[in-house]
């Protein structure tokens, strides 16, 4: 017989972050909430227009968030300028946003990503909870890029937490590799939350 070994992935996609426990090729449990990359890309949006008065799209925005967006103090340094339309003036402006700014603007969405998975652990059965404490968190999905994300999941949980080499393709890989088992029964909560700097 086929041992019960438990393993947590949390996939920060583009407009979701979802949270699973997995044994024996099935879902235990599972926790979803509507905050993604979408979310920290119109967090950015609304810092730059705030903090520079210039309306930059969500392109503009995911490219500050990949150079210089982070989730821990220090895990990213310099400063990015964003070019959008100026939100009084109505022409085409520049501004400088440096990395302490793009980090303030992603603490909400971020820490709404870390309290989802604190509360997946106590959520999570016993049993299944002892294998994650010895396999760790592997984070997926390409939100996972975020520079000091992983440490401050592992920091909030203590835990070590995984980073494959290419996060955004490893939930494809992950699934066309697994065995074929009969799945367990899930648990599922869907959090409809979403940001008020998305509003």
């Amino acid at each position: 017989m086929e041992e019960a070994r438990g393993i947590m992935v949390v996939d920060v996609g583009a407009g979701s972050t979802e949270i699973a426990v997995i044994s024996l090729g099935g879902v235990v449990y599972n926790r979803t909430i509507r905050v993604g990359g979408i979310q920290m890309d119109r967090a950015i949006m609304h810092q730059a227009k705030g903090q520079l008065g210039i309306e930059i799209s969500r392109q503009e925005a995911e490219r500050a968030k990949l150079a210089i967006g982070s989730a821990l103090p220090g895990a990213a340094h310099g400063t990015i300028n964003v070019r959008g339309r100026h939100a009084s003036e109505g022409f085409p402006r520049e501004g400088a946003l440096f990395a302490e700014d793009v980090r303030a603007a992603l603490a909400e969405p971020v820490g709404m990503i870390v309290d989802a998975v604190l509360r997946s652990l106590e959520s999570t059965p016993p049993d299944l909870a002892v294998d994650i404490v010895g396999t760790g968190i592997v984070l997926v999905g390409g939100g996972a890029k975020l520079h000091g994300l992983d440490r401050l999941i592992g920091d909030a949980t203590g835990l070590a937490v995984i980073v494959p080499q290419s996060p955004e393709a490893a939930v494809v890989a992950g699934i066309t590799s697994a065995p074929r088992t009969t799945p367990a029964p899930m648990r599922a909560v869907d959090e409809t939350r979403v940001l008020s700097a998305a509003k």
